[in-house]
């Protein structure tokens, strides 16, 4: 986990965790899996964070409660999933300049959006977790992309995992 300052996103504070998971594999259960370890990650940091960005959904799950909900209810800090992929729902095109969005939907209710960040690349999908909203969600998001596709905080923290697994310190089965 990185922490950065806004609207700098100067580097304050880092901290990771090794282990293994008790939790098996469950597709829409990701964070009875990862949440553990990612509680003992938080607990590290010297400097917390006003609102969090996971690599997950928020509510735009198939339980509509994804890893950023769970996170931040356990937590209890604003927090946003920004996934790669969608879970559920249906979007429309989203324009190829970056900033472009188009609400993500299930059943007629918006659940997330597509965000284009960066031109040429799939956008990305963001859904609000917990304490926070769509809106903010998303201008959360595009204000910390620094033409990538994926918003400084997850880009680095996803470096500093392979930076970690470059020395020896984990792999990617956590072995």
């Amino acid at each position: 986990m990185v922490v950065l300052s806004y609207p700098g996103l100067d580097l304050l504070d880092k901290a990771f965790a090794v282990g293994m998971v008790s939790f098996p594999y469950i597709p829409g259960l990701l964070s009875f899996r990862e949440a553990p370890l990612l509680i003992e990650v938080f607990q590290r940091l010297q400097r917390p964070p006003d609102v969090v960005l996971y690599d997950g959904q928020g509510i735009a799950h198939p339980r509509s409660f994804g890893l950023a909900s769970h996170m931040g209810l356990l937590l209890d800090l604003p927090s946003i999933g920004c996934a790669k992929e969608k879970l559920v729902g249906d979007f429309g095109d989203v324009e190829p300049q970056p900033g472009s969005t188009t609400p993500l939907k299930l059943g007629g209710k918006i659940i997330g959006a597509a965000i284009r960040t960066k031109r040429g690349v799939k956008p990305v999908f963001v859904s609000p977790g917990h304490r926070i909203n769509l809106e903010t969600s998303i201008r959360v998001v595009l204000k910390t992309c620094r033409g990538f596709r994926l918003p400084e905080p997850l880009r680095r923290a996803h470096l500093m995992v392979k930076g970690i697994r470059s020395q020896g310190g984990i792999s990617p089965t956590g072995k």
